[in-house]
């Protein structure tokens, strides 16, 4: 038998080779991951085997349902209530598929779901058509899973790996369900960061919620890392999935892992939050990037418009086409309250949700809750070119309710875009990844909480800003101009408020921008009358807005080249047109 985790995982990849023709490789997972939960468990459950069929039958014959004595006697958060298991199926191959499907339906319901909605039962269908259900279940039947022999540390890893491997294997979809792991140590490491101590204490339990929890990546990386904190903490783990592939691997990934099940829950976050009334102490998130929310559009609405702030959604609702900013609402609505310890959390974004919408519009008030009660701690730019799908900018925001003293009142900007190496083998559209010194040093600057400029190429480039809140929002004022008649005379109004007034002409009216700092009279006075005396301002019309032009920020100016080098250029590239031409009536 197989203890090792690399061993166990290239023997389980062995099935693969039996798969081989009748499945294509994106479909060797739909297989071989649902085997390597029934097996797991199969050990897991087999010394309490006996005592849950002796209590099962002691409970049926007084009437009580039997569930909570029955997972009292197995010792863990499931249970089976069949005589049979894998080795035992393995007598009887003229009926293979009947006795694997009556072991399954007496699992307890958790676990049933599970290989629902892996769709198990049509993989035992296309595997018995084709001949191989028996040779491919006596495979699995042959490896010892059992916690003694792989401990639930080895299974965790040996399920990664094979996780990772199928995602590999069809990245046309990857990207949808699995977050590279380099990008979730590093959002856990800002994550726990300034908590260290507190979650070295013996005993410490702490919860995590990941709302698009995908294959349960962010929250088996973030139970590893606390692990290797502290042995003796316990991470509760809740996560929600919409995918039910994706959903039944979290699941399984859990189960493998010692978590409670109960707490993934399958559905639309969004539109069905499957854990209401609950808040945590940490999240972690990377929904989908830029995708629209037309087919849950009523039921948000219906919800931002019945419940406002005491819903998800009072902030503001962005515009349809894009619904990453009601992943990040519906985030803060899940966090601790401060008095209770609070919360923080880190997602995952695009470039959009810095900037998206003027004043007024959803986008801006969302930011602008957002900065206006304090809850953005940084924001960190990421490579290019570092997710399956998707080859665009990417941020991670880190979030909370219980800033530090010193970064009360500020948002730290790290451009980390440039930290990054080639991998050696493109995945999808991801080419680069964060090395180990990568992720160490973009935490570093998150922890040292300072502005930084580095030399590269031997200009100085900023990596660290710091700005207060308040640098972010501006009010966007309008500007009026009178109408004139055609001999060039203002036009005045003849009734109601504006009788008497200067009627504005709407073709000649204009929009500025001014800094919340800055006061709006005086800017206007220095910016606006100069160049156009008549105007006025609409004080009606102003509306705050906020927007987070990161790039701007870090723009390096880089002088033109000297004119005689452009010059020499230009000579060169037409002296060898003219060859060409020379060339060609010679």
């Amino acid at each position: 038998m197989f203890s090792q985790s690399p061993n166990l995982s290239s023997f389980i990849w062995s099935v693969a080779d039996l798969l081989r023709g009748d499945y294509k490789q994106s479909e060797y997972g739909k297989v071989i991951l649902p085997f390597t939960v029934l097996r797991r468990l199969d050990c897991v459950l087999q010394p309490t085997k006996e005592a849950v069929l002796a209590e099962k039958l002691a409970r049926a014959k007084v009437g009580l349902n039997p569930e909570p004595f029955l997972l009292k006697k197995s010792g863990q958060f499931f249970y089976n209530t069949s005589p049979l298991d894998l080795t035992k199926l393995m007598g009887d191959q003229m009926n293979i598929g009947e006795n694997l499907r009556a072991y399954m339906q007496a699992f307890s319901p958790a676990v049933r779901d599970i290989f629902e909605s892996f769709e198990f039962h049509t993989q035992i269908d296309k595997l018995a058509k084709s001949g191989l259900l028996y040779m491919v279940t006596e495979k699995f039947a042959a490896i010892d899973l059992h916690p003694d022999v792989v401990s639930n540390a080895e299974m965790g890893a040996v399920f990664e790996e094979l996780i990772r491997k199928f995602a590999e294997l069809s990245n046309e979809t990857a990207g949808e369900h699995f977050t590279p792991r380099e990008v979730i140590r590093l959002m856990v490491n800002l994550l726990f960061i300034e908590d260290d101590a507190a979650l070295t204490k013996p005993g410490v339990v702490r919860s995590l919620y990941d709302p698009t929890a995908g294959t349960g990546g962010m929250l088996s990386v973030a139970g590893e890392h606390l692990a290797s904190l502290n042995p003796d903490a316990r991470l509760v783990m809740y996560g929600q999935e919409l995918n039910s592939e994706s959903y039944a691997i979290c699941k399984a990934d859990m189960l493998i892992k010692g978590q409670d099940i109960a707490n993934i829950i399958f559905g639309n976050t969004l539109s069905a939050d499957g854990l209401p009334g609950k808040v945590f102490d940490y999240a972690l998130s990377n929904p989908p990037f830029g995708v629209e929310w037309k087919k849950i559009e009523a039921t948000i609405r219906k919800e931002a418009e019945s419940q406002g702030y005491n819903g998800r959604f009072g902030p503001g609702l962005p515009r349809v086409s894009d619904g990453s900013l009601l992943f990040l609402l519906h985030l803060i609505a899940k966090m601790r309250p401060a008095v209770d310890g609070g919360s923080r959390f880190g997602i995952v974004l695009n470039g959009s949700p810095l900037f998206t919408g003027g004043a007024g519009s959803g986008e801006s008030e969302i930011r602008r809750y957002v900065l206006e009660n304090d809850l953005v701690e940084a924001i960190i730019a990421l490579p290019t070119d570092m997710f399956y799908n998707t080859g665009i900018s990417t941020y991670v925001w880190i979030v909370s309710n219980r800033k530090p003293k010193a970064r009360k009142g500020k948002v730290q900007l790290i451009d980390a875009s440039s930290f990054w190496q080639k991998m050696r083998k493109s995945l999808g559209s991801k080419r680069k990844e964060l090395s180990a010194e990568h992720i160490d040093d973009i935490t570093r600057l998150f922890g040292d909480f300072e502005e930084l400029i580095r030399q590269v190429n031997g200009s100085p480039v900023p990596i660290s800003r710091i700005f207060a809140n308040e640098a972010f929002g501006y009010q966007t004022i309008t500007v009026e101009r009178p109408e004139r008649d055609s001999e060039g005379k203002v036009v005045l109004g003849t009734k109601g408020k504006g009788k008497g007034k200067p009627m504005p002409d709407s073709s000649l009216r204009d929009t500025e921008n001014v800094p919340l700092s800055e006061d709006i009279k005086t800017y206007f006075k220095r910016e606006v009358l100069p160049h156009a005396p008549d105007a006025w301002l609409d004080a009606d019309k102003t509306k705050v807005g906020y927007e987070i032009p990161f790039n701007r920020h870090f723009y390096v100016f880089k002088p033109p080249r000297p004119l005689a080098e452009i010059d020499a250029e230009l000579k060169g590239v037409t002296d060898n047109i003219l060859r060409m031409i020379g060339g060609l009536t010679a």
